[in-house]
């Protein structure tokens, strides 16, 4: 069975553009997943646990739309696998990385587990994933939420499209 997923890449460490780039390739080259859009690149301030740092570097954002036949899981997997290659270092939770690739929906599944939410709980709260992701299907709905559309409507200057 094949899934519609979206995903959210975005970085403030180390040569922003060129590692997303390479994500979105290296996704595309998975087995089993095929890459139907992606989104324009999006710079936003860095949000942090105590909320919007200023003074951290900006994140490069964009958002991918896939079709794939692995399980959430094993996307999980493999998209961890990527940030990886690409010096993901996971030391502070919402710290400064190279590359953070989130599952924001999966179809029309939902996931709670302890590793694995989907759609994804902070989306509806984010620019940097709300505006790349209408700007490749304007008529998406996240779950739970409503319309990206009008939920995009209020987030919108939080990013400035690069």
């Amino acid at each position: 069975m094949v899934t519609e997923a979206i995903l959210a890449l975005g970085g403030n460490l180390g040569d922003r553009e060129q590692t997303l780039e390479s994500a979105i390739g290296q996704i595309a080259d998975l087995k089993s997943v095929k890459l139907i859009a992606r989104s324009s690149f999006y710079e936003s301030v860095a949000l942090t646990l105590g909320g919007e740092d200023e003074k951290a570097p900006k994140f490069l954002n964009c958002v991918v739309k896939i079709e794939t036949k692995l399980e959430p899981k094993k996307l999980l997997k493999k998209l961890f696998e990527i940030e990886n290659a690409h010096g993901r270092v996971r030391l502070e939770r919402w710290g400064p990385r190279t590359l953070d690739i989130d599952i924001i929906v999966f179809g029309s599944e939902l996931v709670q587990t302890k590793s694995l939410q989907i759609p994804h709980p902070r989306a509806h709260q984010r620019g940097f994933v709300l505006v790349p992701w209408l700007e490749i299907e304007p008529e998406a709905v996240l779950p739970g939420h409503g319309k990206v559309s009008k939920l995009a409507e209020k987030l919108r200057s939080s990013v400035q499209e690069t």
